[in-house]
């Protein structure tokens, strides 16, 4: 008889209240926390910890008056206890944005988060409102629970406990409940992101801004339902729940986001600027102030804005942005003549419809009223979102219907420049019967003088060249040979046999009559080898130290020899170069150690490089007189000429080398390049 008393009064009690506890394993269907005897609450700051409220003594029964808000938290405290052999699994219910809740064991506390603005890698599991307590065998625990919001709900907070199976019926429930705004939200987004797809074909194809902004307009629409699809229990696509804080903050400046593109999207589609500059003025203006406007609501609402004051600002916005885009509706129907405006009217008229049902139904709360027909999941988001959908699927049949004005005008266009070049070619073929007959007889006598000018000129200008060719080879040949060389020379040959030198005379004679024979020889001729110019040089170089004999050296350096055969030059080109550097830049010197190297470099293209180390052209030029060597002159201008006639170049430069300005001699270059 004692123990069906106790058994009675344990479930008269709700199978909860014995010895200040919870017991966890008698909760069938759910135990509400608020005026449970047992459960005891205080208000705290914000940042107080849990350190902080253990050390509290102000505990008072939970009851209504304890609401969280932004400026403060309300802690609960309570003792739990499972007093079976199985491990029991409850959920906490708790509509709070942050629920943090303690459970002491062994090592201290155990700390578990959810809430709303918790992220999904820091929650106990995917739902916002529900936590999973595990409670071990014959477990007691001390319990405190943290409810802190970003703003004041529209609903209390009313936590409760759950068993697992009640917590299944009632998540079974809410998700029957939810299966059609989700599944709507769901065909908002696939709706969208297919009309995207096409959206963007066009785009990269046609390369225009008018479906750039199209483009954009139905992304953050996109956008949109995602955050929207967030709120609700769907299985797929809810990532923004890993950004929680963020996504809350992105709501409405996405929606603003995609109107600014919208307007700027109309613009073009309906060419607003053709009809009306200051429309199409004021609509610019529009589209950009609802850019400004969503990033600082963005920033306002995210870094600085208090949560409360969202709502308000949510509704001053409406207030004037709503009435600006019904006046800016009817100026465009009554201005703009375009044959997509049929479209435009349908779509934002049911954007309108939408926009203001829904900010009327989040402003009165009809979606929170039980048994409502609007009381259901998102009902605000859904509403604008189909008037949001009428609105695209109406732009997207303007789009079409765009192709095919634009083909129209096209082909009018191609009509008109079809005609209008008939018409060109009609009068075309009357001037030119006219002007032929004159255009032809002008045309023979401008021939005919055209062609006797041509053959006097060309005639001329072969005359010239061949003048100058002359001119040239006579210049060269008489530059060949200095007179003052020659000169020397036979006072050279007469000394050595004035001393009886007759051997040394003989040996000179000879080399000196080879030279002369070899220029002669060569005179004649337009081109010969490098390597026949080589054997000319060295005979002139061994005269030349013969008769200078001490303070004078020469070194020629050849890369090979068989190449230099493959070669040609101009004849007699380098003696003069060589003449050059011995008389006007060794010779004057007073260096007793007078060098000129000549090298002959094969290893690519032939290059010739002719250096000495005389006083340098600078001082070289003060000591010259009027009729002195016009070496360098006369081999420029047989290069330029020679390189006029032939496919190859031979490129001459001259190279002061100084060192702090002191001259060190000069050096010549000469380049084959073809």
């Amino acid at each position: 008889m004692k123990t069906l008393t106790l058994i009675i009064c344990y479930f008269s009690f709700g199978v909860t209240h014995l010895f200040g506890q919870i017991m966890v394993d008698s909760i069938q269907d759910q135990v509400v926390l608020i005026d449970h005897k047992n459960v005891t609450a205080i208000n705290s700051s914000l940042e107080s910890s849990i350190e902080d409220i253990k050390t509290q003594t102000n505990w008072k029964p939970y009851n209504s008056s304890y609401i969280p808000s932004s400026e403060n938290s309300v802690w609960l405290k309570f003792k739990i206890q499972n007093r079976s052999k199985d491990t029991v699994i409850n959920h906490l219910f708790s509509r709070a944005h942050y629920t943090t809740i303690y459970i002491s064991n062994n090592n201290g506390y155990k700390k578990i988060k959810n809430g709303f603005y918790v992220p999904t890698t820091e929650r106990n599991q995917s739902e916002s409102f529900n936590t999973k307590l595990i409670f071990l065998p014959f477990q007691e625990s001390q319990v405190y629970i943290k409810l802190s919001v970003n703003k004041t709900l529209a609903r209390p907070i009313i936590p409760k406990l759950y068993s697992e199976i009640s917590y299944l019926k009632s998540l079974k429930s809410e998700f029957k409940i939810q299966t059609k705004p989700i599944g709507f939200i769901y065909f908002y987004i696939i709706s969208l992101i297919t009309i995207l797809i096409f959206s963007l074909v066009f785009l990269l194809r046609m390369k225009e801004r008018l479906y750039f902004y199209y483009f954009g307009y139905l992304f953050f629409q996109l956008i949109y339902g995602f955050l929207t699809l967030r709120n609700t229990l769907a299985p797929l696509g809810r990532f923004f729940d890993q950004i929680p804080k963020l996504a809350f903050d992105l709501i409405e400046p996405i929606q603003f986001i995609f109107i600014a593109f919208y307007i700027f999207f109309v613009l073009l589609l309906l060419k607003v600027k053709e009809y009306d500059k200051l429309l199409a003025k004021i609509l610019i203006y529009l589209g950009l102030f609802c850019l400004v406007f969503a990033l600082t609501r963005f920033s306002f609402s995210h870094f600085i804005i208090e949560a409360k004051f969202t709502d308000t600002l949510f509704l001053i916005i409406r207030a004037v942005i709503l009435p600006i885009n019904i006046i800016l509706l009817f100026w465009i129907i009554y201005k703009v003549k375009h044959p997509l405006l049929p479209y435009f009217v349908i779509g934002q008229s049911f954007f309108f419809i939408g926009a203001i049902v829904s900010s009327y139904v989040a402003y009165s709360g009809m979606n929170l009223i039980p048994g409502h027909f609007l009381n259901f999941k998102e009902s605000p988001n859904i509403i604008f979102q189909i008037g949001l959908l009428i609105e695209v699927y109406c732009f997207s049949l303007a789009l079409g219907k765009n192709v095919f004005v634009l083909q129209e005008e096209k082909e009018k266009a191609t009509t008109k420049f079809i005609e209008q070049l008939e018409k060109n070619r009609e009068i075309q073929e009357t001037m030119n019967r006219e002007l032929d007959g004159k255009v032809n007889e002008k045309t023979f006598e401008l021939l005919q003088l055209y062609s006797e000018i041509e053959e006097k000129k060309e005639q001329q200008t072969k005359d010239n060249f061949t003048k100058r060719i002359r001119e040239t080879e006579i210049v060269a040949l008489r530059s060949q040979m200095n007179p003052h060389f020659i000169f020397n020379s036979m006072n050279a040959i007469k000394n050595l046999i004035m001393t009886s030198r007759n051997d040394d005379a003989i040996n000179y004679l000879d080399n000196f009559s080879t030279l002369l024979r070899e220029i002669l020889q060569n005179s004649n001729r337009k081109k010969i080898t490098v390597e026949e110019e080589l054997e000319i040089l060295e005979l002139y170089l061994s005269l030349e130290k013969s008769r200078i004999k001490s303070g004078f050296n020469f070194n020629i350096e050849v890369t090979s020899k068989e190449a230099l055969s493959q070669y040609q030059i101009p004849p007699l080109l380098l003696q003069p170069i060589v003449e050059n550097a011995i008389w006007h830049g060794l010779h004057p010197s007073l260096k007793p150690n007078k060098k000129l190297t000549i090298i002959f470099d094969t290893t690519e293209d032939l290059k010739i490089i002719i250096e000495d180390n005389g006083i340098g052209r600078k001082e070289s030029s003060k000591k010259k007189k009027l009729n002195d060597s016009m070496g360098s002159t006369i081999v420029q201008d047989r290069l330029t000429l020679y390189n006029h006639v032939n496919d190859h170049n031979i490129i001459y430069k001259i190279t002061d080398l100084e060192v702090h300005g002191n001259s060190l001699g000069t050096k010549i270059t000469l380049t084959y390049e073809y």
